[in-house]
């Protein structure tokens, strides 16, 4: 049972983690942070600054934070493990969890894709492993800025498993809305289909705010949504309505002219104006992206039922060229991200 006295461990100090965890920690929780060393010596030198789009802009003193690379010493004394690293990491921190953590700890993963949870339980059988979803977008500042940085960038809550006890009074703080769910497969793959977007954001180079005010861009992300949904009706899965639109409206929706599109999608176009995607800073700073947990999942259930996916596909195609480039985000049109004629 969870308690606000509980002790929380951030498993992957990256831009989610170090928001949520900076928020628990201006609210009093106690939090460990376990990520690389340069954000751990960032963090410890100057900080954390936590802001978002409500107009909060805090600060965590360096002296308050518990950071460290080390996982022996922050996984041993922590009641609950939140793990945020990307999903090319999930099966790394499992066996440091399985090798550091308590086997009464709960662990809850606040990770994109619809697998990373089910690979948790798979590599810590016997442990209480939630699925949780991080709804809101958030932007960790260049390296070099002091301090440190997380900045909430969209609206948005955190969604958990229902059933545990506690674990939502400990979580649910300023800055940081948790809501306990019964369906959270379904929530996983409603979000899903906007983390499709991800891909967009990053071959387009532009922020997210701009490139979904134009619907060039929108109309290659219903087509991949569009993919996706006959691929999941095939399936027998059903998405979640967590926006205020179902599912299956949103591809029609995206279609719509750009001031019909900005008067009934307010909520989806309140972003900060220089946000962009998580996809986005891995090419720019070189990293491995989590394609294959996004637009690799839409291809893996089509094959399997048989769905035509080739705006997924090509999508993928060219966010592995760009990887395999490592010159950034490539800057593309969107009628060569959707497979259109090439223009200059």
């Amino acid at each position: 049972m969870a308690s606000e006295t509980s002790t929380v461990a951030i498993a992957g100090a990256g831009s989610i983690g170090c928001y949520v965890g900076g928020c628990l920690a201006l609210a009093g929780r106690k939090v460990v942070f376990l990520g690389s060393g340069r954000v751990v010596e960032a963090m410890r030198e100057s900080g954390l600054r936590v802001s978002d789009l409500d107009g909060r802009d805090r600060l965590v003193e360096a002296r308050a934070i518990s950071a460290t690379d080390d996982p022996a010493a922050a996984l041993p004394g922590a009641d609950v493990i939140l793990v945020t690293v990307k999903s090319g990491a999930t099966g790394e921190m499992a066996g440091l969890i399985g090798a550091h953590g308590r086997p009464d700890a709960v662990v809850v993963s606040l990770q994109n894709g619809v697998d990373n949870a089910d690979r948790l339980r798979a590599a810590l059988p016997g442990r209480r492993v939630l699925t949780g979803m991080v709804m809101f977008n958030v932007v960790q500042s260049p390296d070099g800025e002091a301090p440190l940085r997380a900045h909430r960038a969209s609206q948005g809550e955190v969604m958990i498993d229902d059933g545990a006890d506690g674990l939502v009074d400990l979580l649910d703080v300023d800055g940081l809305a948790v809501e306990a769910r019964t369906d959270m497969k379904a929530v996983q793959w409603s979000k899903l289909l906007m983390n499709l977007n991800n891909a967009l954001v990053a071959l387009s180079d532009l922020p997210l705010a701009r490139q979904l005010a134009d619907r060039s861009w929108r109309v290659v992300l219903a087509a991949e949504i569009d993919e996706a949904l006959a691929a999941m009706k095939a399936a027998g899965i059903a998405p979640a309505r967590i926006t205020g639109l179902p599912p299956a409206l949103l591809p029609k929706v995206l279609r719509l002219p750009d001031w019909l599109f900005g008067l009934l999608a307010r909520r989806m176009l309140a972003i900060d104006p220089q946000a962009r995607s998580s996809m986005w800073d891995d090419l720019k700073r070189g990293r491995p992206t989590e394609i294959d947990e996004l637009q690799g999942a839409v291809i893996r259930l089509a094959r399997r039922t048989g769905a035509p996916t080739p705006v997924n596909e090509r999508v993928t195609a060219l966010v592995r060229q760009a990887e395999a480039a490592k010159r950034g985000p490539p800057g593309l049109r969107p009628e060569v991200v959707g497979g259109g004629p090439r223009s200059a």
